[in-house]
C-alpha cells in the first residue's frame, strides 16, 4: 500500500503542512522520464519512513497543480522539496537517489525525536536572583539556607563556633580536630580549646 498522498487541491497541501512535523514533497510530470525512474525510490522510502503527524510524503504534479509548484518556483522535474511547518529544508533537483535518500533519512531522524520537552529547570517563571528588596528568596516550598553570619565565621571562629545550628557544629569539630591533632596532650588541649563549648561552671574544672 502506498504511503505516498497525491495531492489533488492547494488547499490540501496546506493543511497536509500544518498536520506534520516533515514534509517531503515530489514535484514531477507525467512526461518526465527521470521522474517515472526515481518514483519507485521514493514509494519505497515512503515505506520504510514515513510516520503519521511526523514524516508525511506526497506528490504533486506540476501540471494540475500550478498553484503548489508555483509557490514554490518548481522549473526542473523532478524536484523533491523537505518542508518543515512552510520552512524549506532541504532541496533536491533531478533523479538522484543518494541525495533524496540522505535528505529523507535526515528528517526522519529529527523526526523520531518527536517535539522538544521543556527542561523543568526553565518552566515556570522560576527563580530570579536578588528581590526586590535587595535579597534572594528561597523558591516556594523548597528547602532555606541556614542563617550563617560569614563575617563572624571569618574573622572569629572559636566565637561563632559556641552557637547552635550544624554549621557551627562543623566548625567546632573541625577547630578541635586540628587543634589535637599534633599535641601531646589531646585531652588537655581539647578542654583549653577555644573551640570547646562553653556552657558556663558546668565546664570549669578544678585543678
Amino acid at each position: 500500500m502506498s504511503k505516498v498522498v497525491p495531492i489533488t487541491s492547494q488547499a490540501q497541501f496546506k493543511s497536509l503542512v500544518a498536520s506534520s512535523t516533515y514534509v517531503v514533497v515530489d514535484f514531477y510530470a507525467d512526461w518526465c522520464g527521470p521522474c517515472k525512474q526515481i518514483s519507485p525510490i521514493f514509494e519505497q522510502l515512503a515505506i520504510q519512513e514515513a510516520k503519521p503527524g511526523r514524516l508525511t510524503f506526497c506528490k504533486v504534479n506540476v501540471d494540475n497543480q500550478r498553484d503548489v509548484a508555483g509557490t514554490y518556483g518548481i522549473s526542473a522535474m523532478p524536484t523533491f522539496l523537505v518542508l518543515k511547518g512552510t520552512k524549506i529544508v532541504e532541496t533536491v533537483r533531478g533523479a538522484n537517489p543518494s541525495a533524496l535518500r540522505s535528505a529523507i533519512l535526515s528528517a526522519a531522524a529529527d523526526a523520531a525525536r518527536g517535539p522538544a520537552q521543556q527542561s523543568a529547570s526553565f518552566s515556570g517563571k522560576g527563580q530570579t536572583l536578588g528581590s526586590e528588596s535587595g535579597g534572594s528568596r528561597p523558591a516556594a516550598g523548597g528547602p532555606s539556607l541556614p542563617n550563617v553570619n560569614v563575617g563572624q565565621l571569618l574573622t572569629a571562629p572559636a566565637a561563632f563556633a559556641q552557637g547552635r545550628g550544624f554549621p557551627q557544629l562543623i566548625v567546632r569539630f573541625l577547630g578541635l580536630y586540628f587543634s589535637t591533632l599534633f599535641s601531646f596532650d589531646p585531652m588537655r588541649t581539647a578542654e583549653e580549646s577555644p573551640f570547646a563549648v562553653r556552657r558556663g561552671s558546668a565546664n570549669v574544672k578544678t585543678r
